[in-house]
């Protein structure tokens, strides 16, 4: 069995639905948008939000792709940083809960966390202290972590870390294995074009992008811009929301219908359809297939609170992938 290695930003995410957005305003925090923060302004915002019922589970981009990975019955690694604390043990042992493979450096920078705010729309804002996520440095990889994968992905939060991102795009490759990259987020697209064009066409893949950060990538619309960043690797998806995703691979091209879904909570639907759609193709499956199965979990995970579903829910996606491709 194939087996894909994930690098991130290890973040515990702790999720809160707030009953109305006037904490957002109150808190000045532009709502579905997201923040990098200090220490004291998460102090800030954790104590204005007190009120409110929490949920923490692992998070960060690709540790999110990875957790849904082995959720779906395949191996899978994660590689990350975190602090020598209790967010740092809970992001552990809940990964290894979830089946995952940690390659976990440890540092003395508290752990990363992201607090999450779900308005009542689904529309989430996102404050985020990398701590000692954002740590993770060129000089922590080595060949070996790569060894018996078969698919790396990475999260386009890292690329601002150029040193890093190039260092294991490389050691990927000279191990043999497909490099993964999902654009993350428009903002960071446009700081980093010129070196994200330049990782595309020597190092990646596959491309995951949404309808914002493929214009970031391309300055084009979602199908114009997938037959731009087709050109420039082997597989190419761009996701278009309500209106599901493009994948276009050399001559084929794929439009996906969504998952009708009612969604209460948008956290983690790009990384859950990366989830499956690297789950499909390390089985060899179609791009249709590939990109039905993301569809599917994807659709699924916006009809929970966060990025996590329950062992029933993953069952019933198991059944379904299994009409899916027989």
């Amino acid at each position: 069995m194939k087996k894909v290695l994930g690098m991130g930003n290890a973040l515990t995410d702790i999720l809160l639905q707030i009953d109305n957005d006037n904490i957002l305003l109150s808190l000045n925090l532009p709502k579905g948008g997201m923040q990098l923060i200090n220490t004291e302004r998460s102090e800030q915002i954790s104590a204005a939000v007190s009120e409110f019922n929490k949920i923490m589970a692992t998070g960060g981009s690709a540790s999110n792709t990875i957790n849904g990975i082995t959720k779906l019955g395949m191996n899978a690694g994660f590689v990350g940083k975190i602090g020598k604390d209790d967010i740092g043990l809970f992001f552990t042992n809940d990964s290894v809960n979830n089946g995952v493979e940690p390659q976990l450096l440890l540092s003395e920078t508290p752990s990363g966390r992201c607090i999450v705010l779900v308005s009542p729309d689904s529309e989430r804002t996102l404050c985020t202290y990398l701590g000692a996520a954002c740590e993770l440095e060129a000089g922590d990889l080595n060949p070996e972590m790569f060894v018996g994968y078969h698919i790396f992905h990475i999260e386009g939060y890292l690329v601002q870390n150029h040193d890093l991102i190039r260092t294991a795009v490389k050691m990927a490759k000279e191990a043999g294995l497909k490099v993964s990259i999902d654009l993350a987020s428009y903002n960071v697209v446009e700081a980093n074009l010129d070196f994200l064009h330049e990782i595309v066409n020597e190092y990646v893949d596959i491309v995951f992008a949404n309808e914002e950060e493929a214009r970031a990538f391309t300055g084009k619309e979602p199908k114009e811009a997938l037959i731009h960043i087709s050109d420039h690797c082997d597989i190419a998806v761009v996701k278009v929301g309500k209106e599901g995703s493009y994948i276009k691979s050399g001559d084929k091209h794929v439009q996906i219908k969504p998952r009708l879904a009612n969604a209460i909570d948008t956290t983690g639907a790009g990384d859950l359809y990366a989830a499956g759609f690297l789950y499909g193709l390390a089985n060899d499956y179609s791009l249709e297939v590939c990109g039905e199965i993301g569809s599917l979990v994807s659709g699924n995970v916006v009809e929970v609170l966060g990025a996590k579903m329950t062992d029933a829910v993953w069952e019933e996606i198991h059944a379904e992938i299994r009409k899916i491709v027989n």
